[in-house]
């Protein structure tokens, strides 16, 4: 199990795979598109991580050249809930914390 959760670590620590993931699930999209919504990423960058997220069986090219998360890929962005949360608990305590600085 826990070689599974290292080789998970290892894809989703890849810099804009996370961002991907996300992007993917508001719908389906061509390379372009998701490039501009990934702030223009390079295609290069995009290529690789989506090749990589296919070959895991995260995403999948539909027949009109989109591409879309598969129900793997589905169960990926639903386990960044706990994140989302945390990472608006983050946000707040930092707030605080400048609000109380001289």
């Amino acid at each position: 199990m826990a070689k599974t959760l290292m080789a998970a670590l290892d894809l989703f620590g890849r810099r804009w795979t996370l961002r991907i993931v996300w992007e993917l699930h508001e719908g389906s999209s061509g390379f372009r598109p998701l490039q501009q919504r990934c702030d223009g990423m390079s295609s290069s960058v995009l290529r690789q991580r989506l090749l990589e997220l296919t070959e895991a069986g995260l995403v999948t090219q539909l027949g009109d050249s989109r591409y879309a998360l598969t129900p793997l890929g589905e169960d990926a962005y639903q386990s960044l809930s706990p994140l989302v949360h945390w990472s608006a608990r983050w946000a707040a305590a930092l707030g605080e914390q400048s609000d109380e600085a001289p």
